[in-house]
């Protein structure tokens, strides 16, 4: 929760701060939007292999949680907004470099936390225990209650209060996250410990293997961050438009098939070679599902700042508190006023889970734990709907709008793949994959009204058209991404499980600079100082928008056809 809480808060106002306070065109800001998700999920590859030949996953856990800690609290430094002067835009440079390496920072923390994290909860689970579905729909719930938080509340000070307020938030989060997992890593049964610790031991290049392999990773913090600078500066670009972080994804994904082809040769009998082919079908699906997913914080956002309205009920909606809360570093009583109340969910749910955990622990069969959590929980829903309807939203913190929707979702998924399975009629994986990509297609065709509606009257279209296409999305994405967590876990050969999971999110990293991609179909020229043309930018977003519904609804198709052919090859895999 607490790691996606700051990767979110930070990503919910990516995008509009490189716009808006840097003064980045639409074209740059979707590159550096691709090429940072690109690069956070195409490291993970290598934190998870490290995990399972040397550290283990609760080692690299918390050393990515440190790096992420660092890199989220350099975002905190904003330095001075950029302006024109005879036409040419001057930016603040030295806030600009420590921008590029705190991404370093949070590219390589996200490496080492993010496969390991996943695969843990797998091991959690005997192989055979039918609740693995619902508890990974339950994990997903838990990751996207962070997400939730952070776009309510980074989201909206970020666009208030000032965007080194929204980074800072974020940061913390992230702070508090690392102490809560090394105070509750007790809970792991030791499933998370290094293979073979002798190894760690061994020294590698005059180093212990554990410090060199520490070493060789704050070290590796350079090149990725001049690869972000690269990026945002159109520096060194390879043939065919391909910017060098695109390049390095392309070799590492290379690299994988190379190595994915011998290992299903080479290593695997004929019904773990079924079975790792189906999982890497699986991860194609979710490839494709990520790129259309990935449009809510690049294309989504931009669409929702220019072309929608913004209050879910605007008569609720109390026009003093935005006001007030650009007071707030003058007026602290003015800032508790106005501030989004979920601030104190983010701390009354670990607390809630600390004092629970640690009452069931003196007396597992107490009823208080569950009483406990229970109240925390319609505190934190009753915080929440009163951010959602008094505050005024901004673009970024109306991306919340996707994980409420998942939050909602996630246990009546739960008990609805529960109650299938009881009953022998729960859909496979494949399946509920190919739901998952319907349903991300039929998304978009709500957006797309609503561009083509701003464009002809030369007003904003409804933020409920918004509303429309989360839930759709989310529908979809409890159908799909959940189920191929655990399909990672369950069909991967038990050695290179973590590897898997690296590569499951090496799929995520192509999806995030395909949507970098599209995104740019839709990108807008409004020179400093004009108004949006309406027309213009609904033709824009609207051939966007029917394009990925034609594509959701195209590969959702073909996955139907695949499914019962996956499903034999996953030879009983549920």
């Amino acid at each position: 929760m607490w790691e996606r809480f700051s990767f979110y808060g930070m990503k919910a106002l990516l995008l509009l701060y490189l716009l808006k306070h840097h003064l980045f065109t639409d074209n740059a800001g979707y590159d550096v939007l691709g090429a940072y998700g690109g690069l956070v999920y195409c490291i993970p590859v290598f934190g998870g292999m490290l995990a399972d030949r040397y550290l283990g996953m609760r080692k690299a856990v918390i050393f990515g949680g440190l790096l992420l800690v660092l890199g989220h609290a350099g975002m905190a430094i904003e330095g001075s907004a950029a302006h024109v002067v005879g036409g040419q835009v001057v930016r603040d440079e030295g806030a600009l470099r420590a921008f590029y390496f705190s991404l370093a920072l949070i590219i390589m923390g996200v490496g080492f936390l993010k496969p390991n994290i996943s695969t843990i909860v797998g091991k959690l689970y005997a192989e055979d225990d039918p609740r693995r579905d619902s508890g990974f729909s339950l994990f997903y719930a838990g990751i996207n209650l962070g997400a939730l938080f952070a776009s309510i509340v980074c989201g909206y000070l970020g666009q208030t209060l000032g965007w080194n307020y929204g980074f800072g938030a974020a940061g913390i989060g992230m702070l508090l996250g690392l102490a809560q997992f090394i105070w509750g890593q007790k809970y792991l049964h030791g499933h998370a410990e290094p293979p073979e610790p002798a190894r760690l031991r061994e020294r590698v290049l005059g180093l212990p293997r554990e410090l060199a392999i520490y070493v060789g990773a704050v070290v590796g913090l350079f090149p990725v961050a001049w690869l972000m600078w690269a990026v945002a500066n159109g520096a060194f670009r390879l043939p065919g438009d391909v910017s060098l972080a695109l390049g390095l994804m392309i070799l590492v994904m290379v690299g994988v098939l190379v190595w994915f082809v011998w290992f299903v040769i080479a290593r695997c009998n004929a019904v773990q070679r079924q079975q790792m082919i189906a999982l890497i079908t699986l991860i194609f699906m979710c490839l494709v599902f990520f790129t259309l997913y990935e449009q809510t914080y690049g294309s989504w956002v931009t669409f929702t700042d220019r072309m929608l309205t913004k209050d879910i009920v605007p008569s609720m909606v109390n026009p003093a508190a935005q006001a007030a809360s650009t007071a707030a570093h003058v007026d602290f009583a003015a800032f508790v006023r106005s501030a989004p109340w979920s601030i104190a969910s983010l701390l009354l749910a670990p607390l809630a889970f600390v004092v629970s955990a640690t009452s069931s622990d003196r007396k597992p069969t107490s009823a208080a734990p569950r009483v406990l959590f229970g109240a925390a929980v319609v505190a934190m829903l009753v915080f929440l709907v009163r951010d959602a309807l008094v505050l005024p939203q901004t673009a970024s913190s109306l991306t919340y709008l996707g994980a409420m929707f998942i939050v909602l979702l996630a246990p009546t998924f739960g008990a609805l793949w529960a109650w299938l399975g009881r009953r022998g009629m729960d859909p496979s994986k494949p399946t509920k994959s190919a739901l998952g990509l319907l349903f991300a297609g039929l998304s978009f065709i709500p957006l797309a009204w609503a561009a083509e509606h701003a464009g002809a009257t030369g007003q904003l279209a409804s933020v409920w058209w918004l509303v429309l296409a989360y839930f759709a999305l989310e529908v979809g994405e409890m159908c799909l991404a959940p189920v191929g967590l655990s399909a990672v876990t369950q069909l991967s050969v038990r050695s290179v499980v973590s590897l898997m999971m690296g590569t499951w999110f090496l799929a995520t990293a192509f999806s995030e600079t395909l949507a970098a991609k599209f995104g740019k179909l839709a990108s807008l020229d409004i020179p400093e100082g004009t108004a949006i043309d309406m027309a213009e930018a609904g033709a824009k977003y609207a051939h966007l928008f029917w394009l990925m519904m034609w594509i959701g609804i195209g590969f959702a198709v073909l996955a139907f056809i695949a499914s019962p052919l996956l499903r034999r090859w996953m030879h009983g895999v549920k």
